[in-house]
């Protein structure tokens, strides 16, 4: 399953300058072609190893990259984007904690609405305070319903947005979460586990969205194994995000088998 991406990277390059990355999503969707995104937190990047971190990449799977983290000290976002399209054509989207994340070096951005909580910082407030500057930028803006699950550990989403994941067996709530954030207009939901989870999104919930939504599918956090990006594909996710097995390990996918 894994080893088809490389023909399908090549043609979301090629087509890259004439279609959006939301199009690009769509359209694989449409097609059954699963996306994988490497997520890099640029506090986590070596940059003695970043010519590596690159060409690891691209010798990867990966469709897209996304950028960013629950909580982003440095300032080196912009630098990293710059690097990092010096040497790889993928898509770089930002995946931002808070407005101070935002890059206008990337292709575009997940604009996230956590609605697995109630803290109105990160269902509403955030995104007013980033609006004025999304509006002065070239980034393609991707509406993303963003929703915890319960993962076995707090994660840093939870301590850092206050609130609390959805139970991983309260299946109902996580499904008319996921349709009320489709019903407002999110282009996208996102089931996330959170980064180094101890456990990942059940596929029993991942399957119950998929076949409940219209909208593309990403799932992420606590996936650990190229088994278990299979299995996410499986029951039903679009896009699978993987960050702390890679940041962990560059050689995490097989690169003899791709």
């Amino acid at each position: 399953m894994l080893t088809f991406k490389k023909t399908y990277t090549f043609t979301l390059i090629m087509k890259s300058k004439v279609q959006h990355i939301y199009s690009q999503i769509l359209e694989a969707k449409a097609k059954n072609h699963k996306l994988l995104a490497v997520l890099l937190d640029p506090d986590k990047i070596i940059w003695s190893k970043i010519d590596y971190l690159i060409d690891r990449i691209n010798r990867s799977p990966a469709t897209h990259v996304f950028i960013g983290g629950s909580h982003v000290e440095s300032n080196s976002t912009d630098e990293l984007i710059l690097k990092i399209k010096q040497n790889c054509l993928l898509p770089i989207v930002l995946f931002p904690g808070n407005p101070s994340q935002i890059s206008k070096e990337a292709d575009g951005i997940l604009f996230l609405s956590l609605l697995s909580g109630r803290n109105a910082d990160y269902l509403i407030e955030h995104q007013v305070k980033a609006a004025p500057v999304l509006k002065q930028s070239q980034l393609e803006i991707i509406s993303t319903g963003y929703i915890l699950i319960e993962s076995g550990s707090e994660t840093a989403v939870e301590r850092i947005s206050k609130t609390k994941p959805i139970h991983r067996e309260n299946i109902n709530l996580v499904l008319a979460t996921s349709q009320a954030g489709e019903m407002l207009g999110n282009k996208l939901i996102y089931l996330e586990a959170g980064s180094g989870a101890k456990q990942a999104v059940p596929l029993n919930v991942i399957e119950l969205v998929s076949r409940n939504i219209e909208i593309p599918l990403i799932v992420g956090g606590g996936i650990v194994s190229l088994q278990g990006i299979e299995n996410a594909y499986k029951a039903g996710a679009d896009l699978v995000v993987i960050g702390t097995a890679f940041e962990n390990n560059l050689e995490f996918f097989n690169f003899d088998k791709i």
